[in-house]
């Protein structure tokens, strides 16, 4: 039999901002609490859902740094792709940012089957901040967009079960400190890419798991799945249960009849098969189905409101069309996280493909028509028991090795598989990805003391799991080794504790301001807040007398601090001191979007509301303004009863809720 599929590497060029630094100040505290469910909800809910959602839910994305070094900038950047592709499909895969199929093209209808943004905005949507909109992304860790949005995975070719090619996905996820990987092929003539995903607990205790695949398809479309019921979640943080497609006398299925962005997750019956579909107009689109396993599907809008639509041209660039996305998981919502026992593994089999239905029954007013309509013609493209076999015959090639390296991750899964031996068959973590970050961490592991930097700068990065705090506690208390029990302990919960480690710290501590700004969290934290406002004064004191020049890494910790700085103190009305934090930042970082608010704020607390309004009509763009964020619109009706300018209508749920 003659393989038609290939695997090739290219390079796609569009526009794109640049990624810039991440932020080098540990994040102690999570990004937002977006995604908690409100406690009315709590008692009403399936006993199973609501264990699932008090299971361990995220308190902190350490070890991993946020990433908010980026602008709105773009211009034109070459890209590294993996293109994969048959007669029938190509897929365009990005390794460099989480593994992202960025495209999925039919090739006999010339029919982008996603949406495919022209550009590469990142925006503060991730766990840890930077991602972008478009594809199809692999949501792995904890509940929200995953760490691995913008951050580069392994990919190599290896045997498909069809004797052809397939294209492996890997990476260490350190949320939750499991490999996970994705097998990508085609088989010949095949109008469906399978997609074999499976997630790996080496432990020797049990750790709670996510997944969710989200896929972005052009929103002018009906959204079909096997469900008559769903959990409605909205950003005012309710869970309730929907009927399925009428809700309040709308019919949700069409994205555009929301006014709000919201989640459905669809009530999906036990033994019926799981599946989703985004048809338009004519009938025509994209569907997914997988094996049992992948449990859930989901419906998100962006909705016809001000604050969507803003959102929606925040994520790309004028004229383009809105997305929303279909999603597949292991729970029934994103508010679970699924136990996975020790030394075991999870896995399953996804299909992605064209579908094309009968458009006047998929759009009727007759819902079971319409689903019926639809599973039909899947069942007939693509038979359920097809994928099950797939899936067969996939296992014994996902432990197969790699044949040819295509790109490579990180070298934090490296790290694991060297201090514990681990087997992870398939997916190896090799030695030689070890870089810089590893480096010190290497050295804690094979001789027990933590080296200190001969230079001084931020902190690196700190690793926070069981067994690295086990190593920092016995290593020499020095300074560097202090600062980073700390960080670790803090994340443990054992907050007094940290406290002790950085106090010890600043006593023979050549750079005393990473260990203020840690020691400041932990007073707001506890709500001194005055106190808290000293000691960022103090840290920012100390960074400005230690930085070195004005390159990228002191201009990211100057501006990293700087900001929480003058938060601090403008919450407890230092204004002055305030103001002489802002004169002493660099004109390059005032300049940013971000800092044009803060200065905003620190006029009106000035008294001059008119200079604050001033700001707003000069205009600025809050790069990483956090999904959900209302801080904007909350300044400007302090500034003026006027209306909230559109540029500035980031409201993602209805007044007052």
């Amino acid at each position: 039999m003659v393989i038609v599929t290939t695997i090739r590497r290219e390079v796609l060029t569009l526009p794109a901002a640049e990624l810039g630094p991440s932020n080098p100040l540990p994040s102690l505290r999570p990004l937002d609490e977006l995604h908690r469910v409100d406690e009315r909800d709590r008692a009403d809910l399936p006993r199973d859902m609501a264990r699932q959602i008090g299971y361990e839910p995220l308190h902190s994305v350490l070890p991993e740094r946020i990433r908010d070094g980026y602008g709105r900038t773009r211009t034109p950047r070459g890209t590294d792709t993996i293109v994969i592709e048959n007669d029938r499909l190509r897929a365009v895969v990005l390794p460099g940012f989480g593994g992202r199929i960025a495209s999925l093209l039919h090739k006999p209808s010339q029919r982008e089957l996603l949406y495919r943004n022209p550009v590469l905005q990142p925006a503060c949507f991730a766990l840890n901040g930077a991602w972008f909109s478009g594809g199809i992304e692999w949501n792995i860790g904890a509940t929200g967009h995953t760490t691995l949005s913008c951050s580069p995975v392994h990919a190599a070719r290896v045997t498909a079960p069809d004797g052809g090619e397939m294209l492996r996905l890997w990476e260490w996820e350190r949320l939750r400190d499991l490999p996970f990987q994705v097998d990508l092929w085609l088989p010949e003539d095949s109008d469906f890419l399978y997609v074999g995903v499976r997630v790996r607990n080496p432990h020797e205790k049990p750790a709670p798991t996510y997944w969710w695949s989200n896929i972005a398809v052009p929103e002018e479309r009906r959204v079909l799945a096997p469900a008559e019921e769903a959990w409605h979640f909205g950003y005012e943080r309710r869970l309730r249960r929907v009927p399925v497609p009428e809700y309040d006398g709308v019919d949700r299925t069409y994205p555009l009849n929301s006014t709000f962005p919201a989640d459905y997750f669809y009530e999906v019956p036990d033994g019926q098969r799981r599946w989703i579909a985004a048809l338009d107009d004519e009938g025509h689109g994209l569907v997914q189905t997988s094996t049992d396993v992948l449990r859930g599907r989901k419906l998100f809008v962006w909705g016809s409101g001000t604050g969507g639509r803003r959102w929606q041209e925040w994520l790309t660039e004028p004229g383009t069309g809105g997305y929303c996305e279909i999603q597949a998981g292991l729970a029934r919502t994103q508010l679970e996280h699924v136990r996975l026992d020790a030394e075991s593994e999870v896995s399953w089999l996804e299909a992605y493909g064209s579908l094309s239905a009968d458009a006047g029954t998929v759009h009727a007013v007759d819902w079971g028509a319409a689903r019926a309509e639809t599973e039909a013609r899947l069942q007939a493209a693509l038979p359920r028991a097809d994928v099950d076999a797939a899936y067969t015959a996939w296992l014994p090639y996902a432990d197969a090795e790699p044949d040819e390296v295509l790109a490579v991750g990180s070298g934090w899964g490296a790290l694991e598989v060297l201090r514990a031996s681990f087997k992870v068959p398939g997916t190896p973590f090799d030695e030689s990805t070890l870089g810089d970050a590893q480096a010190p961490w290497v050295e804690l592991m094979r001789s027990g003391t933590f080296p200190e930097r001969r230079r001084v700068g931020p902190p690196g990065e700190t690793l926070v799991a069981r067994h690295w705090r086990d190593m920092l506690e016995t290593a020499p208390a020095q300074p560097l080794t202090e600062y980073h029990l700390g960080v670790a302990q803090w994340h443990a919960g054992d907050r007094a504790q940290a406290v002790r480690s950085w106090e010890r710290a600043l006593e023979l501590a050549p750079s005393l301001w990473p260990l203020l700004r840690c020691l400041a969290v932990a007073d707001q934290e506890s709500g001194h807040h005055e106190r808290a406002a000293d000691r960022y004064a103090e840290a920012f004191d100390d960074l400005c007398r230690e930085r070195r020049d004005d390159g990228e890494v002191w201009t990211a910790a100057v501006a990293a601090l700087g900001r929480e700085v003058l938060e601090a103190l403008l919450a407890v009305r230092r204004v002055e001191e305030a103001r002489a934090v802002w004169e002493r930042l660099l004109s390059t970082v005032r300049e940013r979007g971000r800092f044009r608010l803060i200065e905003a704020r620190l006029l009106l607390a000035e008294g001059d509301a008119e200079g604050a309004r001033g700001v707003f009509d000069a205009g600025f763009e809050v790069a990483d303004l956090r999904e959900g964020a209302e801080a904007i619109g909350e300044l400007w009706a302090r500034v003026t009863d006027a209306a909230l300018p559109a540029t500035y209508d980031f409201r993602m749920r209805p007044p007052g809720d």
